[in-house]
């Protein structure tokens, strides 16, 4: 599929809708009603295929995803670039149309309560552009205008930490604040339901944590939150559950602690051999103590083990009997990462995109058959 764009007119069509609505439409209000006590989202056999163009088959983005995310959890989609996160978020958020598949968002149907849903979600965007020369509160209110009721907007940019730059011009914002302002126009029409989709890439490790004490602050107030990244210690610290996207599948879905737990394991260890040292088949330390899982690295091995102290003096002694010299060995908690790697067999930095997406106009989305 080609490259899309979301402008400041798209934004106004998309997520202002729900200003035009009047108080008089109760009737669609009562037959749109949903069950507070149902979930947030549900997804059943959701597909999504691109038409490419010329003789170019078609690609499936989207391959057959079931999913239903509780009220007032964070839940997050995890992957690499291209494995369908984002068409996924894209479709809940109603920017998108699946082929096939159903969706509830809030107990409503996009064919049937487009308006009623628009006024009960915040979206914040891949990537957001904003008008050099409007401040942050000039924004807030053009965005509170968007909705029949909502916060305040200077209690809006309170909320992300950012009452002291209400009068900043946006040319003048940080990329972290950027960010965070980018969730306050989300919030400014005090949604049950937030999308973040990546909110943190591209941002420095400082930018990154203040973000993600805005979201867990967002988090402990019960609001219902679905989160996308590639980063894995970003859904491991912020979501409740977790689905692990993959060519436009999910995978494994859990918690962070039950997906890592599922590895039989709690440690990794990760070594090489010297370069002169023969290299051995991984299933020659498949048998040493407390070993449940061996896999080949690019330069080595990664062995999950429950007990690092005993698994170590016995990979020494099987590396010794076999005459291998060793070069280096490290052991860490096992992640998400790991996770990630024994269910697809690579890494997830391995599959990501190094090039920065493209942007357009207030607020852009860019994805390359995601």
């Amino acid at each position: 599929m080609g490259v899309g764009f979301l402008n400041i007119e798209d934004q106004v069509r998309v997520f202002a809708t729900s200003s035009t609505v009047s108080s008089s439409s109760t009737p669609e209000r009562s037959l749109g009603m949903s069950d507070p006590r149902g979930p947030a989202i549900r997804v059943e056999g959701l597909t999504k295929t691109y038409q490419a163009k010329g003789k170019a088959a078609p690609v499936q983005a989207v391959r057959g995803i079931d999913l239903e995310i509780a009220r007032g959890e964070c839940f997050g989609l995890l992957g690499p670039n291209g494995a369908g996160k984002t068409t996924t978020i894209e479709i809940l958020e109603g920017l998108n149309h699946p082929t096939s598949g159903t969706v509830e968002v809030l107990g409503l149907s996009w064919e049937r309560h487009d308006q009623e849903i628009r006024r009960r979600i915040g979206v914040t965007l891949q990537e957001t552009r904003f008008p050099e020369k409007a401040t942050t509160l000039e924004l807030a209110r053009l965005f509170r205008s968007f909705y029949p009721r909502g916060l305040d907007p200077a209690e809006a940019l309170a909320r992300v930490a950012l009452t002291s730059k209400a009068s900043a011009y946006v040319e003048t914002l940080s990329g972290g604040q950027r960010q965070r302002l980018a969730v306050a126009l989300a919030l400014v029409g005090d949604p049950e339901l937030l999308f973040l989709d990546e909110p943190t890439t591209g941002l420095d490790p400082q930018s990154r944590r203040q973000l993600w004490e805005v979201i867990g602050q967002l988090r402990a107030q019960g609001r219902t939150i679905v989160l996308t990244t590639h980063y894995m210690d970003e859904a491991e610290k912020l979501c409740d559950r977790i689905a692990i996207v993959d060519h436009g599948r999910i995978i494994a879905q859990g918690s962070p602690r039950q997906l890592i737990d599922r590895l039989g394991g709690g440690h990794i260890i990760i070594f090489e051999l010297e370069e002169r040292s023969p290299r051995l088949e991984p299933s020659a330390f498949a048998d040493l103590p407390g070993v449940t899982a061996v896999r080949r690295e690019a330069e080595g091995y990664a062995l999950t083990v429950a007990e690092p102290h005993a698994a170590i003096p016995s990979l020494l002694d099987r590396l010794a009997d076999h005459g291998r010299v060793l070069k280096r060995l490290d052991t860490h908690q096992a992640s998400l990462e790991d996770v990630f790697v024994a269910l697809t067999g690579r890494h997830l930095r391995d599959d990501l995109d190094v090039a920065s997406p493209s942007t357009n106009g207030l607020g852009s989305r860019v994805h390359s058959n995601e």
